[in-house]
C-alpha cells in the first residue's frame, strides 16, 4: 500500500520558505489531477530559479513576481507541457527575461485523444528555449540543478534534482497525494518503470512534486508505487484471464473503490499496462494494442 503524504498546509498566492534554499506558492487550481493546485517553486537567493510556473493565471503570476521581488530570475525550469505546470512561462518569461528550460514534445495529440479528457489538458504551444531532454547542468548563484529525463507520465518529462539539499523536484512522476496518471500515447508504461528505477537509484532524501506536499522516505515510497503499479498490472492480467476482454469491461472492476471521475484516467492507465504487456508478448490485441481492442491471453 503507498503511504500517500496528503497533510499540507498553505494558503494560495502565499510563499513559503520550506527549505534553505526553497520557496513555494501555490497556484489556485485545484481539482481531481491537481490536489490543491500547483507548486510553483523559487530555487535560491538574490538570483533564482523558478520551477512548473504553472496555469495562464494573472494572479499566480502576480504571487511568483511578488515573492521575488528585488530578486533576478535567471531560469524557468518545465518538468512538463501540461497546462497546469507550463503555460504561465511565457508570461513569466516576458515579466523577468528569463530563459525557458524543458523538454520540446515530439508530438501532439490527435483529436480523438484529446477528447477523453484524462488530465488538466496539454500546453501544445510549449516551446523551451533551451532543451534539456538529454539532460543537464543548470547552475545559479548558491545552487546547482541537474535536469533529469524521466519520460513516461509524458514522453518530454523532466526531473529536477537540486545538488545542494539532495533533492529532487519530481514534477508528476512521483507525486505524494496520488498515483501518476499514464496516457497513451504521449504516455509509456514501460518508460515509466525504467524511470522510477532511476529516480530510486539515486537515492535522494526529498521529493517535491508540483502538487501537495513533499515525500521524505522516497526509497520506501518509490518501491511502494512500483509494487502498486506491478499489482495493478497482474490484476489486469487477472481479469484478461477471466474474460474481462475490453477495457470497457475491465475499468469498472478494477477500479470500483475510485472517484467515477477518474475512470476516464483509469481506462487510458489501464491501456498504458495492456500495450506494455503486449509488446512483452504476455498478451494479445486484435487489430493491435488500442481502447477498444479485444485481448487476449497470449498462448
Amino acid at each position: 500500500m503507498i503511504p500517500f503524504v496528503r497533510d499540507f498546509q498553505f494558503e494560495y498566492g502565499r510563499c513559503d520558505q520550506v527549505s534553505p534554499l526553497i520557496r513555494r506558492v501555490v497556484a489556485d487550481n485545484p481539482g481531481p489531477f491537481t490536489f490543491t493546485g500547483t507548486g510553483t517553486y523559487i530555487v535560491g537567493q538574490g538570483q533564482v530559479a523558478v520551477i512548473d510556473p504553472g496555469p495562464d493565471d494573472p494572479a499566480h503570476l502576480e504571487a511568483i513576481l511578488r515573492a521575488v521581488d528585488g530578486e533576478t530570475v535567471s531560469h524557468i525550469l518545465i518538468t512538463h507541457h501540461h497546462v497546469d505546470h507550463s503555460p504561465l512561462a511565457g508570461a513569466l518569461k516576458a515579466a523577468t527575461g528569463a530563459p525557458i528550460y524543458g523538454c520540446p514534445v515530439a508530438s501532439r495529440p490527435d483529436a480523438a485523444d484529446s477528447a477523453i479528457r484524462t488530465e488538466a489538458g496539454s500546453d501544445v504551444d510549449f516551446q523551451p528555449d533551451v532543451s534539456v531532454c538529454e539532460g543537464a547542468t543548470i547552475q545559479g548563484r548558491g545552487w546547482t540543478m541537474e535536469a533529469i529525463p524521466t519520460p513516461g507520465h509524458t514522453s518530454n518529462h523532466i526531473c529536477y534534482a537540486l545538488a545542494e539539499e539532495n533533492a529532487l523536484f519530481s514534477g508528476d512522476h512521483i507525486m505524494g497525494w496520488s498515483t501518476t496518471v499514464i496516457t497513451p500515447p504521449d504516455g509509456d508504461m514501460a518508460a515509466y518503470f525504467a524511470s522510477l528505477d532511476k529516480v530510486r537509484a539515486r537515492g535522494f532524501a526529498r521529493l517535491w512534486p508540483t502538487h501537495g506536499p513533499p515525500v521524505d522516505d522516497v526509497d520506501g515510497f518509490i518501491g511502494a508505487y512500483i509494487a502498486h503499479r506491478r499489482a495493478r498490472e497482474a490484476q489486469v492480467l487477472k481479469a484478461v484471464g477471466e474474460g474481462l476482454a475490453t477495457i470497457g469491461q475491465m475499468v469498472p472492476v478494477l477500479y470500483a473503490e475510485v472517484d467515477p471521475r477518474l475512470h476516464p484516467a483509469a481506462s487510458r492507465s489501464v491501456l498504458a499496462h495492456l500495450i506494455d504487456l503486449t509488446q512483452r508478448g504476455v498478451v494479445t490485441a486484435e487489430g493491435g494494442a488500442g481502447p477498444d481492442s479485444v485481448y487476449r491471453l497470449a498462448g
